[in-house]
C-alpha cells in the first residue's frame, strides 16, 4: 500500500518535470510526511495540455452519499482497478499523477515496525493515480488515490504491495483522456525495477503525521 509520501521539490521543477503548461499553484510548502485526507500536487491532461492542481487524497465516488467513504478510498490495487465500482469510472477516463521525492512504508521487525523511506534514486516522480469530482449542493471536492501493485525485489522484503511508480516514457500515455482501453492501461500498472529505487530506515516519528520535517529523512 501506500499511506504516506514526501515531496519537497519546488513548483518550477514540478512544472518541468511533468510538462505543466497551466498550473493552478504558484508555491507550495515542502512536506515530508504527506498523510491521507490532506491536499496533494496532482497533474492531469484537459485533452490538450497538462494542469498542475490540488485534489484531497482519498477518492469520494462520484455516487457516495457523503464524504467518509473517502477516507478507506486512498489506495486502489491495479490488478481490479476496472473491476471495482468505486474505481472503474475513473479509470477510464479521470486518470492522473501525483508527484513526489519518495514514500515511506513499514517493515515488522521482532513484533515492531520499522519505517523504510523509499525513493528513485532521489528522482522526482509520479504516482500512477486517479481523480474524481464529488458534489452535493453547492459543495464541490477533488479527490484522489494512488494505485498499487504487487512488490519488486526491493520493495518485497519490507512490505508485499507498493504504489504505482510510472516510468516517464508512460506518463503521456496514462494522464491521455481520450485513451479509455483498460488492457493499455493495465499493461502501465508493473512494479518499477528495483535497480531504480533505494530504500533505508528512517525515524519513527514519521509514525505521527503530526511531524513533518526535513529531519524524517535521515537515516538511522
Amino acid at each position: 500500500m501506500c499511506g504516506r509520501f514526501t515531496l519537497y521539490e519546488q513548483i518550477k521543477n514540478i512544472q518541468a518535470r511533468f510538462g505543466i503548461d497551466v498550473s493552478a499553484i504558484e508555491e507550495a510548502t515542502p512536506s515530508f510526511n504527506i498523510a491521507p485526507s490532506q491536499s496533494v500536487l496532482a497533474v492531469i491532461n484537459d485533452g490538450e495540455q497538462n494542469r498542475l492542481g490540488r485534489l484531497r487524497w482519498g477518492l469520494i465516488p462520484y455516487w457516495a452519499k457523503d464524504t467518509s467513504i473517502g477516507n478507506k478510498m486512498i489506495n486502489a490495487r491495479a490488478e481490479t482497478v476496472s473491476e471495482k465500482n468505486s474505481f472503474k469510472h475513473a479509470f477510464k477516463r479521470r486518470r492522473c499523477l501525483i508527484p513526489a521525492n519518495g514514500f515511506y512504508e513499514w517493515k515488522t521487525i521482532d513484533g515492531k515496525k520499522q519505517p523504510y523511506h523509499i525513493q528513485m534514486n532521489e528522482e522526482l516522480f509520479g504516482f500512477a493515480g486517479l481523480w474524481e469530482k464529488w458534489t452535493d449542493g453547492e459543495e464541490t471536492i477533488f479527490s484522489c488515490t494512488i494505485l498499487t501493485t504487487e512488490a519488486n525485489d526491493l520493495m518485497n522484503d519490507i512490505h508485499h504491495r507498493m504504489p504505482v511508480i510510472l516510468p516517464k516514457e508512460h506518463e503521456t500515455t496514462w494522464l491521455n483522456p481520450n485513451n479509455r482501453d483498460p488492457a493499455t492501461l493495465h499493461q502501465l500498472l508493473f512494479p518499477l525495477e528495483s535497480k531504480k529505487m533505494n530504500a533505508y530506515a528512517v525515524s519513527t516519528d514519521v509514525n505521527s503525521p503530526k511531524n513533518n520535517h526535513e529531519s524524517l529523512l535521515n537515516s538511522i
